[in-house]
C-alpha cells in the first residue's frame, strides 16, 4: 500500500448518503458552502429556511459524503445524478443551462450511460495552502494537519475516489459536469481532468460544461498516474486494468458517438 493510500484511509471516509439523517447532512453541507461560506450566485440563503439546500434533481441522484476521520467532520460531499430510467431523454442540468459545441452529441445510447456530477462542495479553508480555496478551516494550522498533506495532495481527491465506486455501481460510462475551469485544472494534476465540450456560461459564476469518457480517463491514470488509479480503482477491483478490452466491449455495447469520446 502506498503512502497515498494509507493516508486516505487514516484520515477518510468515503459515505452514501442513502439514509434520511445523511442526506440531510449533504444538504446542510451544500447550505453552507453554497449559501453562507461562498455566497455562491443563485444560492441566496434566504431561499433556504431550513439550511437543507436541496431541489429537483436530487430524487434521481445518488449522494456522497466525505468525512474527516479525526474530526468525525463531514468535509465534502457530492451527488452524482443518474439518467432517467423511463426517461432517458430527459435532459441534465448542464444541457439546460450552458451551450454544447455542435460536434458534441450524447446520442439515444450512450444517455443511457450517462450522469452528472454536480454540487462538488467542501467546506471552505480545510487544510488550506497559500493559494488554495474551495476547502475547512480550523482555528490554527497543526503538525497533524502538515503531514495530511504531505502524505494526500487534496482532500477533493477522495471525493473523486467516491464518485468512481458509483460509476461502477451504476454502469456509468460518460460524464458531464459544469466547472469552473480552476477545479478542472486542479483535477488535471492527478489526470482527472474532463474535456471542454462548450464555451463557458454563466450557470451559478462563469461555468465550462465539461465531458469525459471514463474509460478514457481511467486508462490516461492508469498509464500517467499509477499511484492515483490504484487508489481511484482499488487496484482495479473497481475498474479493471485491461481496459482496452473493456472499451471494446463498452462501443459494441452502447455505441456511443464518436465526436463523444475524446480525450
Amino acid at each position: 500500500m502506498s503512502n497515498l493510500e494509507a493516508a486516505f484511509h487514516r484520515y477518510f471516509e468515503i459515505l452514501t448518503a442513502d439514509t434520511p439523517e445523511l442526506l440531510e447532512a449533504a444538504y446542510n453541507l451544500r447550505y453552507r458552502v453554497l449559501c453562507i461560506h461562498n455566497a455562491t450566485p443563485g444560492f441566496e440563503a434566504e431561499k433556504y429556511p431550513n439550511k437543507l439546500e436541496n431541489d429537483g434533481y436530487d430524487n434521481r441522484s445518488t449522494h456522497l459524503l466525505l468525512r474527516h476521520r479525526p474530526t468525525g467532520i463531514f468535509i465534502g460531499t457530492t451527488r452524482l445524478i443518474l439518467p432517467d430510467p423511463q426517461n432517458p431523454d430527459i435532459q441534465f442540468p448542464t444541457e439546460l443551462r450552458t451551450r454544447f459545441y455542435p460536434e458534441f452529441v450524447l446520442n439515444e445510447s450512450s444517455r443511457k450511460y450517462t450522469a452528472e456530477i454536480s454540487r462538488f462542495v467542501m467546506l471552505n479553508d480545510f487544510f488550506k495552502r497559500k493559494g488554495e480555496q474551495n476547502m475547512l478551516s480550523q482555528p490554527s494550522e497543526t503538525e497533524q494537519k502538515t503531514q495530511e498533506r504531505r502524505h494526500f495532495p487534496h482532500p477533493m481527491l477522495a471525493l473523486v475516489v467516491g464518485i468512481a465506486q458509483l460509476c461502477a455501481r451504476h454502469h456509468v460510462y460518460h460524464v458531464i459536469s459544469s466547472m469552473e475551469p480552476a477545479l478542472n485544472r486542479l483535477l488535471g494534476f492527478y489526470g482527472l481532468q474532463l474535456n471542454p465540450v462548450g464555451p463557458s456560461a454563466d450557470y451559478h459564476g462563469l461555468r465550462t460544461p465539461y465531458y469525459v469518457y471514463l474509460l478514457d480517463m481511467l486508462d490516461r491514470m492508469y498509464q500517467e498516474h499509477r499511484t492515483i488509479w490504484e487508489l481511484v480503482t482499488d487496484h482495479g477491483k473497481i475498474w479493471p486494468a485491461d481496459l482496452i478490452s473493456m472499451r471494446r466491449k463498452s462501443l459494441i455495447a452502447y455505441q456511443p458517438n464518436k465526436t463523444c469520446i475524446s480525450g
